[in-house]
Order: C-alpha cells, then structure tokens, then sequence
C-alpha cells in the first residue's frame, strides 16, 4: 500500500484547505483589495504548499529509502532519483 493512500484522508484535507485559501486569494483580485492583503495571502497559499510537500516528502524518504524493508540498493536508488527529480522540478 502507497504512503499517499494510507495517508489519503489527512491529505485530501490539506488539500482542500489549500483549495480553500487559493478561492479566497481569487476572490481577494477580484475584490481589488490591496497588495499587502494579497501578498499575504499569497503567502498563505505557498505556505501551505509547501507544508503538503514536506508531508508527502517525508512519508516518501521514509518508506522508499530509510526503511529497514527495503533490501534492494537498486530500489533505494530509484526512489533517491524519484525525490531528487521532484525537489529539481518543485524548486525552479
């Protein structure tokens, strides 16, 4: 079983939250409400983000490469090459 499916709930909840922050980041453009309010919901929005990342992340390093299950250097390799490709993608 996936990290991601047995964590699916949880996940699924921050998701919408985050869901929920981008909306009210819509409606703050749409209200033209000043920079400062929107810059800091912006703010919000990446914050949460990124915190849905560290959570996945981490659940991912945890039971694809520190886990003591698995034997297979070749599989360890290709789960460092999986989060190296992301982390690659998610920082530029």
């Amino acid at each position: 079983m996936s990290h991601t499916t047995r964590g699916k709930a949880k996940l699924l909840s921050r998701v919408r939250r985050i869901r929920g922050q981008v909306e009210a980041l819509e409606r703050a453009l749409q209200a033209e409400h000043g920079c400062a309010q929107v810059l800091q919901q912006i703010a919000a929005v990446r914050g949460a983000v990124n915190g849905l990342m560290v959570e996945v992340m981490q659940e991912h390093i945890e039971t694809h490469l520190a886990s003591p299950e698995i034997a297979s250097d070749a599989q360890r390799r290709e789960a460092a090459d999986e989060l190296i490709e992301v982390v690659r993608t998610y920082l530029k």
